[in-house]
């Protein structure tokens, strides 16, 4: 494509029923760092992840029953103590069945989260090595 195009994500927005609870589930579980905090939001940062949390009490009331998800990068020698940490403070909604270690949760207000070792380029050569109906050359 040439032209105008998107470079690539910029900011995750996520609608909260309890900045408070939010703000520490992702600083004090997932290791996000706490950059500013007002009276209905809050930002974080995980490496060049940039996370906004907004107060919104119709957060609680919000519910997805697909596979809609946000799938957090963790480095394959922190996988194993994280997910551990992170199961005792999140349910769990998936088990994992796809290429790569991954650990599927719940923050507080329900939204669907990953905890994922690999990259695009892992998961592409996988599907390189271990071809699945209907796939098309994977570039």
């Amino acid at each position: 494509m040439s032209g105008p195009r998107v470079a690539g994500l910029n900011h995750i927005t996520l609608a909260v029923a309890d900045l408070e609870r939010s703000v520490s589930f992702y600083q004090d579980t997932l290791g996000f760092r706490l950059r500013a905090t007002w009276d209905d939001g809050a930002y974080l940062d995980a490496g060049a992840l940039w996370l906004c949390l907004s107060l919104d009490l119709n957060a609680k009331h919000a519910r997805r029953d697909d596979y809609t998800h946000l799938a957090l990068d963790v480095a394959a020698s922190h996988f194993e103590s994280l997910a551990a940490q992170v199961r005792t403070t999140a349910p769990i909604w998936k088990e994992n069945r796809s290429e790569g270690a991954s650990l599927y949760f719940l923050d507080p207000d329900g939204h669907k989260l990953e905890l994922h070792v690999g990259s695009l380029a892992s998961r592409l050569q996988h599907y390189r090595d271990h071809p699945v109906s209907g796939q098309t050359d994977i570039d």
